[in-house]
């Protein structure tokens, strides 16, 4: 049986890495590429994080894209700067140069390449906003045909958002900032026949990055993967973390340690609730990752990261 293509599209943040090593350790599905868009991070720095993390794990296979789209409501600049500092991890910068390829067209473009010549519908990794794929969608309608679901970590449906006040005045509160960057991203991809496969924050905030999880993955630190993970999760420490982006992923290689149900949602995508992701009786039928064996998930995790990567 062929392996499951997964493109992934990220924006840069700590569990967008450490998503990014879990997606590199899976044997049971064919990443194409990796672009970054320029959200929850600096993209000159995400770009190189990402690519600098592919040369640890000798995934020179692997070609990296930036992403130019914009978004309407900024990540605020102390969520972005972990990118940079992330970049200045010394297990990152050993080599003189970095050898994973930069592609030379933008993500949007590359999404379209990748879709275009994929030899079967491919199924998009998204764990930043969802503006890459809409901008590559209004370029080429085509390739809609070629995606096969998008599973996507964003949106709150029965929770608060996490945009909190201090960031957002004119804002409710009721909105995840993968949708908040653009909501209007969002809507355009809700109006569009491809499945959705969403883990939303009423997944996530039960999945925190525990200080017992920190100590299992200090445990086995002479992994470098291990290492790695347990230096991005140490910039976490001061805040509430959870399992945000990595959970979204790894259900593309453990579907079975997740429950769905499918549910009728939209997007708002103006005034105070703008971003919000609600249910709404006969909006698009998406599913909806509701439960996880959490116990599971922490021990293939500790497992994917504490095993040899080469």
């Amino acid at each position: 049986m062929s392996k499951k293509l997964i493109l992934m599209d990220h924006d840069g943040a700590i569990d967008d890495f450490l998503a990014t090593i879990l997606l590199m350790r899976m044997t049971e599905v064919k990443p194409l590429g990796i672009i970054v868009t320029p959200a929850d991070c600096y993209i000159k720095a995400g770009v190189s994080v990402t690519r600098k993390i592919l040369d640890l794990m000798q995934r020179f296979d692997i070609p990296v894209a930036e992403s130019t789209v914009r978004g309407l409501n900024a990540f605020p600049p102390s969520f972005r700067r972990d990118s940079v500092i992330i970049n200045n991890f010394p297990i990152l910068n050993e080599k003189e140069q970095i050898e994973t390829p930069l592609v030379p067209e933008s993500g949007q473009e590359f999404m379209v390449k990748v879709l275009q010549t994929a030899p079967t519908p491919v199924t998009l990794m998204v764990t930043g906003p969802l503006t890459t794929v809409a901008t590559a969608i209004a370029l080429e309608p085509s390739i809609v045909n070629k995606i096969q679901e998008i599973v996507w970590m964003g949106g709150a449906l029965r929770v608060p958002g996490n945009v909190e006040k201090e960031f957002a005045l004119e804002h409710d509160g009721s909105a995840e900032w993968n949708v908040y960057w653009d909501p209007i991203a969002a809507k355009q991809i809700w109006e569009t026949s491809i499945p959705i496969i969403l883990c939303p924050l009423d997944l996530t905030n039960t999945v925190p990055v525990t200080p017992e999880f920190i100590r299992q993955l200090a445990k086995q630190r002479r992994h470098p993967l291990s290492d790695l993970a347990g230096m991005c999760y140490a910039l976490a420490i001061p805040q509430n973390y959870y399992c945000w982006d990595i959970l979204a992923t790894a259900y593309l290689a453990r579907p079975q340690f997740y429950q769905l149900e499918e549910t009728e949602t939209d997007i708002v995508i103006t005034g105070v609730s703008q971003g919000r992701t609600t249910i709404k009786p006969g909006g698009k039928k998406i599913k909806v990752l509701t439960k996880v064996n959490k116990k599971s998930f922490y021990d293939y995790l500790l497992q994917q990261f504490g095993e040899n990567y080469r």
